[in-house]
């Protein structure tokens, strides 16, 4: 058997904001767990094998750009997109050239993921 991708840990600076932005961009559960960390779980068991999601809290602010982030598949990307910008997220510059197949957002503490155009 190999591995696969379980969860996305996602360390931040307010846990319970995160947790409010990440579950609606998401349609997760919030699972509250010991101290201040969040876990977000699929709504169901038709995504129960979706990876989960932990918000872990840490005192630094983030520093560079991420080296890992999450791709988000939309049936309308245009629309998920305008969707995210009113929960909250900013639309954000890593470098594009403007004829990607994503769109590149950030959300409320600056961690990116993209917006994936199923079409390209």
């Amino acid at each position: 058997m190999t591995a696969r991708i379980a969860q996305l840990t996602l360390d931040v600076i307010d846990p319970v904001q995160m947790a409010e932005f990440w579950s609606l961009a998401l349609g997760y559960r919030v699972v509250p767990d010991e101290g201040r960390s969040i876990h977000l779980v699929p709504p169901d068991d038709e995504t129960a094998s979706a990876p989960t999601m932990w918000l872990q809290p840490v005192n630094e602010p983030k520093q560079r750009k991420n080296r890992c982030h999450p791709d988000l598949e939309a049936a309308d990307p245009p629309r998920e997109v305008e969707r995210l910008i009113a929960l909250g997220a900013r639309r954000a510059d890593v470098g594009q050239v403007g004829d990607e197949g994503f769109v590149v957002l950030v959300d409320h503490e600056g961690n990116e993921f993209c917006v994936l155009d199923s079409a390209s």
